[in-house]
């Protein structure tokens, strides 16, 4: 398992928002947490990328407990992440979107990368452009590079937060509702994609709502509710949980 979560809780002001959460994710598998809204799933996200701070339990990536590392550490060890509302730099340039997610790997820094204060362009300068191009190739967006990011529509923004998670070259990437606000033809595409970027062998935590498309790409789904686990297993076993209907769909069975 690449990442091991155990008896995690969060209270905040005494509120339970997670209790005794326990979720196992394989080395290159695509694994959903899914719940009705306030189940606690992007809160879970914020515990695994460093945002929130543990109340209990414990977070191990690659068999190493993160519990007390900060989000830059956690992001050079091999957490990629992306964000459910959309968190890029408006006003720089696709491309230099991108260059940020390499920055805590970095020795130059962001400052002496974007202001530049050599003439000649540093080779460690070129060698994160180089790596940043590549990946909007990828999300096939390199022809928008020069672009102001703010100026893109709101799915091709969403490829570039993923771009952006790629240029890290994590092992694990968090995806936080990726497929929202996208049409029919764009999340087909993303589909697509997040099947692609498994394929390379990174492992996928994802939240989503979309259940066809979490249904259609999902190794493994744990399901959320009021900040419980109440379910896990493939797709069928999901599909057919009488907790699961209950609790998302908002039936009986």
């Amino acid at each position: 398992m690449i990442l091991n979560i155990r008896n995690v809780a969060k209270q905040f002001n005494g509120f339970h928002a997670l209790s005794n959460i326990g979720v196992d994710v394989a080395e290159g598998k695509i694994h959903a947490i899914i719940g009705p809204n306030g189940a606690g799933k992007t809160t879970l996200f914020n515990l695994i990328s460093g945002v929130y701070d543990l109340t209990e339990g414990e977070i191990r990536f690659k068999d190493v407990v993160i519990n007390q590392l900060k989000p830059h550490l956690r992001a050079k060890l091999g957490i990629g992440r992306t964000f459910q509302i959309v968190r890029l730099f408006g006003l720089m340039s696709v491309l230099e979107n991108v260059m940020i997610g390499t920055h805590c790997k970095t020795r130059a820094g962001l400052l002496k990368t974007f202001l530049r204060f050599s003439r000649k362009e540093l080779t460690e300068e070129k060698a994160t452009r180089e790596n940043a191009t590549r990946w909007l190739e990828f999300v096939g967006l390199a022809h928008k590079a020069d672009q102001t990011a703010s100026n893109l529509p709101h799915a091709e923004q969403r490829l570039v937060e993923i771009a952006r998670a790629l240029a890290l070259d994590p092992e694990l990437i968090l995806l936080d509702e990726p497929a929202a606000g996208m049409n029919l033809n764009e999340t087909l595409k993303l589909d697509a994609l997040i099947s692609k970027i498994n394929q390379m062998g990174k492992a996928i935590l994802l939240i989503e709502h979309n259940m066809e498309l979490v249904m259609e790409i999902s190794h493994v789904i744990t399901v959320l509710n009021f900040g419980m686990k109440i379910a896990e297993g493939v797709s069928s076993e999901i599909q057919n949980n009488p907790k699961v209907i209950e609790a998302y769909l908002g039936r009986k069975k």
